[in-house]
């Protein structure tokens, strides 16, 4: 009994380190240099998620596919133009939305 207490206590104590790490990513403070530098599947995941929080900010409870490409398109282009900024700067002053 004293055997399978001590396996089961070992097991119990294993099992943190088998867990997926957690990271938490401050979105607002991605600049556009970091942006351009993701991998396609990465920038899409991000555009998605920045839609998403933006069309919530300005109440828009639709989505137009071929605005959303539009919009990413006009976001790489002013990323280039200003590296330094932090994309979510840019996409208040197009959208009039406060961070």
């Amino acid at each position: 009994m004293r055997l399978k207490s001590t396996g089961v206590m070992l097991a119990i104590s294993l099992l943190p380190l088998t867990a997926n790490a957690q990271i938490t990513v401050q979105m607002s403070d991605i600049r556009c240099d970091q942006y351009l530098a993701m991998p396609a599947s990465q920038q899409e995941k991000f555009s998605a998620w920045m839609s998403g929080w933006f069309s919530y900010q300005t109440r828009t409870p639709w989505v137009d596919f071929l605005q959303y490409r539009q919009n990413i398109a006009n976001v790489k282009a002013w990323c280039e133009r200003y590296p330094d900024e932090k994309i979510m700067t840019g996409l208040n002053k197009a959208t009039g939305t406060q961070e």
